[in-house]
C-alpha cells in the first residue's frame, strides 16, 4: 500500500472519519472522496503526502479547521473541500502552496478575510470562495493573479470597493461577486465590460452605471451634505495617494538599474521579429493598425497564460497573436533564443511560428490560423457545432501523432513539447491535425526567476512520474498523448469536476467494459469497432505508470497509421495497363 498512487473512493456512501493512516501514503497523487457521508476534521497526517497531487472531498460533512501542515504540499495543483461544513478563518499558509490551479473552498462556514496572500498564487486558474461567512475587502493582490480564468466570491460579506487591480487578470472568463457588501464603482474597462449584471447583484451601494443602471443609494449618498466624516475621508485619502506617489517613486528608481540589465525593449517602436515571408513587409505598427491595438473583438481564445487575437495581414493570409501574459522574461536573451529555435521548426504537422514582438502588451507570439479551432473545442466546446466522425478522430490522431513524433526523433534540436493536450491540437480547414505550443512551456518557466518549481503540463495530462522525480522527458509527452486518445475515444474531458477520465478507462478495462463509455459519435460510424478497441490498448500502453513501458511516438504513430483505412485503388487506363512480364514482376518483388 505504501506505493498507491491513486485512491478514488467518490459516490460509495463511505461513513466516519477519514483515517489517518492515509498520511503514511507517501507516494500518494490523487485523493478523492468526493461525495460521501464523511465526518469531522481532515487529519494533520495527510500533510506528509507531499507527492499529493490531487485533493478532493467535495460534498461530505467534514468540519473543523484547514490543516496548518496543508502548506507542505508542494505538489498540490487541485484543492477541493467545497460543501462541508469546515469553520474558521481561511489560512494564510494556502497561499505558499504555489503550484496550486484550483482551489474551490465553496459553501462551507469559513469567516474572517479572504487572505491576501492568495494573490501568490500565479499559477491558480480557478478560485471558489461563495456562499461562506468572508469578511473584510476583496484583497487587491487578486490583481496579480494573471492566469486567473474564474473567480467566485458571491454570497459573502465582503465590503469595500472593487479592486481596479483586478483589470490586471487578463484571462478572466468568469467573475461574480454577486450578494456581499461591495461599494463604489465597477470598474468600466477591459475585461469587466463583458460580466453580466448577475456578476454584481445584491449590492445595493454598487455603481453600475456602465451596466445601463442608476448608481442607486451609493450616488444620493454621495450627494449628501459635506459631513465632518466627509473630510477626514478625503483627507486620509490625499495622505494615501502621496504615500503612494513616493512608494511609486522609490520604486522607480530601484528598477532603473534591472531595466538595464533584462534587456528590455528600447524607447520607441516596439521590436517585431520576422521568421518567415509570409509576414514580411509588416510593421508592429501594421499588426496594431489592423487589430485596433488589439481589440476585443478580434480575441478568438483565451488561455491559462495567453489570450488570443486573429489578424488578416495585407497580402489576405491569416495569422493567430497570442498574448502571453507574462511580459518581461528574466533573460529576454534566452527567450528569443528559444522562439527564434521554435521558429525554425517546420512539419506538416506543427502550427509554425512566424515571429515575434516584445511590446507594452506582452510579448506577442505570430502563429498559423487554423479556421476549425481546437480539437477541445469541438470535443468539448459550448457550440459542439461539428460532430467527428471515426474517420476524422482517426485522422486527427495520425496527424498529431507525427507531429509530435518528428519533434521527439527527427528535429534538431530535439524537442519535449512538455504540455500535450486536446486544446493545444489545432485543426485547419481539412481537419488536419497541427501541434501547437511545443517548446512554450519551457520558454515560460525560463522566464521565471523560481523555475525549479514551476509545474509544466494541464491538470488531467501530467505524467505521475512528473510528480515524483520534477522531471520531464519524451515519456511524458508519451503518457499526455494518451489522454488525448481517450478524449477522442470516449468524447469526455481529461478531468471534468470529480471524474479523472484515464482512472474511469482502467476502472473499465479492469472488467472488460471498456466498450461501454465509446463516444455515441464514433460507435455510429465506425464500421470496425476492432479498431477502437485497438485504439483503446494503445491509449493504456501510453499511460502505463512505468515510463520505460510506454512505447515510443514513432511507435505510436506508426500503430495509428496501421489503422487507417486502405486508400482507394486507382483504376487503370489503357495508358497504364501492365504488360505480363511488367505484373509477374510486380508479383516477384
Amino acid at each position: 500500500m505504501s506505493k498507491l498512487s491513486y485512491l478514488q473512493l467518490n459516490n460509495n456512501e463511505l461513513v466516519g472519519g477519514i483515517p489517518a493512516e492515509l498520511g503514511k501514503l507517501g507516494g500518494l497523487f490523487e485523493l478523492n472522496l468526493a461525495n460521501n457521508n464523511l465526518e469531522g476534521p481532515i487529519p494533520q497526517n495527510i500533510s506528509f503526502c507531499t507527492a499529493l497531487n490531487q485533493f478532493n472531498v467535495h460534498g461530505n460533512r467534514l468540519s473543523g479547521p484547514i490543516p496548518s501542515g496543508f502548506r507542505n504540499l508542494g505538489s498540490l495543483t487541485y484543492l477541493n473541500l467545497s460543501s462541508n461544513n469546515f469553520k474558521g478563518k481561511i489560512p494564510v499558509q494556502l497561499g505558499r502552496i504555489i503550484n496550486l490551479d484550483t482551489l474551490d473552498l465553496s459553501s462551507n462556514d469559513f469567516s474572517g478575510p479572504v487572505p491576501a496572500l492568495i494573490g501568490d498564487l500565479e499559477h491558480l486558474l480557478t478560485l471558489d470562495m461563495s456562499f461562506n461567512k468572508l469578511s473584510g475587502r476583496i484583497p487587491e493582490e487578486l490583481g496579480q493573479l494573471q492566469n486567473i480564468v474564474s473567480l467566485i466570491l458571491n454570497n459573502n460579506n465582503l465590503h469595500g470597493e472593487i479592486p481596479t487591480q483586478l483589470i490586471n487578470c487578463f484571462s478572466l472568463v468568469e467573475m461574480n461577486v454577486s450578494f456581499n457588501n461591495l461599494s463604489g464603482d465597477i470598474p468600466a474597462i477591459k475585461n469587466f465590460t463583458r460580466f453580466p449584471p448577475e456578476s454584481f447583484l445584491g449590492n445595493p451601494l454598487l455603481c453600475r452605471n456602465w451596466l445601463g443602471s442608476s448608481c442607486g443609494p451609493y450616488a444620493q449618498e454621495s450627494k449628501a451634505i459635506f459631513s465632518r466624516a466627509a473630510i477626514v475621508c478625503i483627507t486620509m485619502g490625499c495622505l494615501t495617494l502621496l504615500s503612494m506617489a513616493l512608494v511609486v517613486i522609490y520604486r522607480s528608481s530601484q528598477q532603473r538599474d534591472f531595466i538595464k540589465e533584462s534587456n528590455k525593449m528600447v524607447q520607441g517602436p516596439p521590436k517585431l521579429v520576422i521568421l518567415h515571408t509570409d509576414m514580411a513587409l509588416h510593421t508592429y505598427e501594421d499588426i496594431m493598425r489592423i487589430t485596433e491595438d488589439l481589440s476585443e473583438k478580434y480575441i478568438i481564445g483565451y488561455g491559462a497564460s495567453s489570450t488570443v487575437y486573429k489578424c488578416v495581414l495585407k497580402n489576405s493570409k491569416s495569422i493567430a497573436i497570442k498574448r502571453l501574459y507574462n511580459q518581461y522574461p528574466h533573460n529576454l536573451r534566452e527567450f528569443e533564443t528559444e522562439l527564434e529555435t521554435i521558429g525554425s521548426i517546420k512539419h506538416r504537422n506543427l502550427v509554425t511560428l512566424h515571429g515575434y514582438s516584445l511590446s507594452p502588451h506582452g510579448n506577442l507570439l505570430f502563429y498559423d490560423y487554423m479556421e476549425n479551432g481546437s480539437l477541445w473545442g469541438l470535443l468539448h466546446g459550448p457550440s459542439k457545432k461539428v460532430k467527428l466522425d471515426w474517420d476524422t478522430r482517426l485522422k486527427i490522431a495520425v496527424g498529431a501523432a507525427q507531429g509530435l513524433a518528428y519533434l521527439h526523433h527527427d528535429c534538431n534540436p530535439r524537442v519535449i513539447h512538455r504540455d500535450v493536450k486536446s486544446s493545444n491540437i489545432l485543426l485547419d480547414e481539412n481537419f488536419d491535425a497541427h501541434l501547437s505550443d511545443f517548446g512554450i512551456a519551457k520558454c515560460i518557466s525560463s522566464a521565471k526567476t523560481h523555475s525549479s518549481t514551476f509545474v509544466m503540463g494541464t491538470i488531467g495530462y501530467i505524467d505521475p512520474e512528473y510528480a515524483r522525480t520534477s522531471r520531464l522527458n519524451e515519456k511524458s509527452d508519451v503518457y499526455s498523448f494518451g489522454i488525448v486518445l481517450l478524449e477522442l475515444l470516449t468524447g469526455k474531458k481529461a478531468v471534468d469536476n470529480e471524474s479523472n477520465l484515464h482512472q474511469l478507462i482502467l476502472s473499465k478495462a479492469d472488467d472488460n467494459t471498456v466498450m461501454e463509455v465509446v463516444d455515441p459519435e464514433v460507435s455510429v460510424t465506425c464500421m470496425d469497432m476492432g479498431l477502437v478497441r485497438k485504439t483503446f490498448q494503445l491509449a493504456l500502453l501510453c499511460t502505463k505508470r512505468n515510463p520505460s513501458e510506454r512505447p515510443t511516438m514513432h511507435e505510436v504513430a506508426r500503430v495509428l497509421v496501421s489503422l487507417l483505412p486502405p486508400p482507394p485503388s486507382k483504376s487503370l487506363s489503357y495508358k497504364e495497363t501492365l504488360t505480363e512480364e511488367e505484373v509477374e514482376k510486380k508479383i516477384n518483388e
